[in-house]
């Protein structure tokens, strides 16, 4: 199970990467939109660079394109002018979206199909040749459905069928929102640095290392 950080802040990455638990790292529009504003391809650069210091770990960028030609233009573009060997293309599900999906895996790059509430769009993305479905899990909760039924019917669904592809869950909200969705299935669960940072924190291990250190303070003096 694995750990991406769902940002699109440099040093928000490079901090993660340096604590070791961050596999990768994904982005999308609205996440990009809170940064300064600066050249799109410049700042997928210097993430990627990031990345590829860091470990070759995989990037996640997503189209911005509405219609299937526009998001295959878009897609080979990001894709030459960003020539990261482990950049991967955020695709929205859809119908004409399987034929982006088909028609890019088939050319070698690796898609992120994203924006999926149900496992059967999760398991389409797949079989039209993702490398990644992401699960949009607390987006889902909100409106009464249940993620980890999901993700566990799509893990199913993939060892099944021998498919290649991971799923992500995205969407975190809260740090046990980690562990509920690895265990369901999840390969992968993408989340904020506040996740990342809140994921350590427990009131009672901080009472139990303060108590420790006054109680060793008495026994020193």
């Amino acid at each position: 199970m694995r750990f991406f950080l769902d940002t699109a802040n440099i040093s928000e990455i490079e901090d993660g990467i340096r604590k070791g638990v961050v596999s990768g790292v994904t982005t999308n529009p609205t996440i990009l939109s809170k940064e300064p504003k600066t050249d799109f391809f410049a700042h997928i650069k210097k993430i990627a660079k990031i990345c590829k210091a860091g470990g070759n770990l995989p990037l996640s960028v997503e189209v911005f394109a509405k219609d299937p030609e526009g998001m295959l233009r878009q897609s080979y573009d990001i894709k030459e002018k960003i020539p990261y060997e482990h950049l991967n293309i955020k695709i929205p599900i859809g119908y004409e979206e399987l034929e982006v999906i088909h028609k890019l895996s088939s050319d070698n790059i690796d898609v992120n199909c994203t924006c999926c509430f149900n496992a059967t769009q999760l398991q389409m993305g797949a079989t039209a040749g993702s490398k990644y479905v992401s699960l949009f899990y607390n987006r889902l909760k909100e409106v009464g459905g249940n993620p980890q039924e999901v993700l566990e019917r799509t893990k199913k669904f993939l060892i099944e069928n021998q498919l290649q592809c991971e799923i992500i869950a995205g969407s975190i909200r809260q740090p046990w929102d980690l562990e509920d969705a690895w265990n369901s299935g999840a390969d992968i669960v993408t989340a904020g640095y506040s996740i990342l940072k809140k994921s350590v924190k427990h009131p009672k291990t901080d009472e139990s290392i303060m108590q420790f250190l006054s109680d060793f303070r008495e026994w020193m003096s």
